[in-house]
């Protein structure tokens, strides 16, 4: 159906018409530089694709009893065709929720197949689909042709050497791929892997990083370093809002102890806080977007979490409190004309509580989209139901897909233009809005705000 998850009359089609073959920008996902990077790169094949490395597929399995090794977490030698199946089997799982709809649209419109996935279907469409993935037509490049993808950025420790984003400006100017510099595996001084994302850091920035004053210098460094690269923004998460700022000399304390092995979790939680200040500070500075992507309660299942490793769908939400939280940060950054901020959260009660009311005031200050679970059709109308009223569409920075796979773009990228026109076109019809001005703000919410929001119109 053409007007499919529209939900308006035949002017939310057409307002969906005028902006669906707009380039698609993708300006904070988890897509692997290396793809773009290596000449003989190509896509995972069906299973690991669309089960082992979506955390979505997984967490929904795994509720449902599916051991994780299963879906090929965990194990050396995996079975493609077998996870595969595992989907195909439990595919009535993912009735009415988001996971089955990109699941569908993506067979459908990427791979042209409009069979239906069940247990039967399953190994004749993994067939169809892995000989695509091996076909020239799906190599990286030609995919992002296809897609009309106008930019993506990559998500990219602090320590990270960048040798495919430094090859990639090398061989294809413009910065169609950019980095994105996401500090937080050295900000969080009491996790397991602190040490080595301290050592990377040091080796990239290439100076000892011995003290408070030589890890600032060492972070500003690598943010240059990221933005030569193309990057233009920032990426930092935390389960709270908090960014309490600390003396010159308590930092370099906090610091220091973590250097000693002695930090304690309270401790680390407020040298977290304050370097969110310190990069708000530091974004003022370069020009960076900051995004800070805060709510989510990391590895919930502990357990699984320390056998399979992290991202396997146990981050549970949680509320928390945003406008004492920021008000350190805004005081002190969110008046400044250089500084932008781009605000996420999975707790859709703060959107016109809090977060909508902050957006509309700092100047600083925008709204990334319906994060995570709420990256849905009834999500993203909650979000515009809740937000627009007091923030206006111009305060929201657009649409970000957060994608791991790049087969998921389109999917991703059309639901929120066809929900977005939908819902201007029952506006509309309610009296609130003009035709002419619900296309213009139909373009902004697929395509103008995005580029604005993340300054890669500068």
């Amino acid at each position: 159906m053409p007007d499919r998850y529209i939900e308006g009359s035949a002017l939310g089609l057409e307002l969906y018409r005028a902006v669906a073959e707009l380039p698609i920008v993708s300006p904070h996902g988890h897509i692997d530089a290396r793809l773009f990077a290596d000449p003989a790169a190509r896509l995972d094949p069906p299973g690991k694709l669309f089960v082992t490395a979506d955390h979505y597929v997984v967490r929904m399995l795994y509720s449902q009893g599916v051991p994780l090794e299963r879906a090929g977490l965990g194990e050396a030698d995996v079975d493609d065709r077998a996870v595969w199946q595992v989907l195909a089997d439990n595919v009535h799982l993912f009735a009415l929720t988001p996971t089955g709809l990109w699941l569908r649209e993506t067979l459908a419109t990427v791979f042209g197949i409009e069979e239906r996935l069940d247990p039967g279907t399953a190994q004749a469409i993994y067939a169809g689909v892995e000989e695509q993935l091996a076909s020239p037509a799906f190599a990286p490049y030609a995919l992002l042709d296809r897609f009309r993808v106008e930019c993506l950025s990559t998500t990219d420790a602090a320590g990270s050497p960048l040798a495919e984003h430094r090859a990639l400006a090398e061989s294809a100017p413009g910065f169609r791929i950019r980095p994105t510099f996401r500090p937080d595996a050295v900000v969080a001084l009491d996790a397991p892997g602190w040490r080595d994302a301290l050592s990377e850091l040091a080796a990239a920035a290439g100076r000892e990083v011995v003290d408070y004053p030589a890890f600032v210098e060492a972070l500003a460094e690598r943010r240059a370093a990221f933005k030569a690269l193309g990057a233009t923004a920032t990426d930092h998460a935390a389960t709270n809002a908090n960014t309490t700022r600390l003396s010159q000399g308590e930092a370099s304390a906090l610091f220091a102890l973590a250097l000693a092995g002695s930090v304690s979790s309270a401790e680390a939680r407020r040298f977290e806080a304050h370097m969110l200040n310190e990069f708000a500070r530091m974004s003022s500075e370069d020009g960076l977007v900051m995004q800070l992507h805060i709510g989510s309660l990391r590895d919930h299942n502990r357990p699984l979490a320390q056998r399979f490793g992290r991202d396997i769908g146990a981050d549970i939400p949680v509320a928390t409190d945003w406008t004492r939280g920021l008000q350190p940060l805004l005081e002190a950054h969110g008046n400044d004309p250089r500084f932008a901020l781009i605000l996420f959260t999975l707790d859709e009660s703060a959107y016109s509580r809090e977060l909508a009311p902050l957006a509309g005031h700092y100047p600083a200050v925008s709204l990334g989209c319906p994060w995570w679970f709420h990256d849905s059709p009834a999500g993203i109308d909650r979000f515009l139901d809740r937000i627009v009223e007091t923030a206006g569409v111009y305060n929201l920075a657009g649409f970000v897909d957060d994608a791991r796979a790049l087969t998921a773009l389109p999917a991703r990228h059309d639901l929120w233009r066809r929900r977005t026109s939908g819902w201007l076109a029952r506006k509309v019809e309610a009296g609130f809005l003009g035709e002419e001005e619900a296309h213009r703000l139909a373009w902004e919410l697929a395509y103008g705000r995005v580029r604005r929001a993340y300054r890669l119109d500068a």
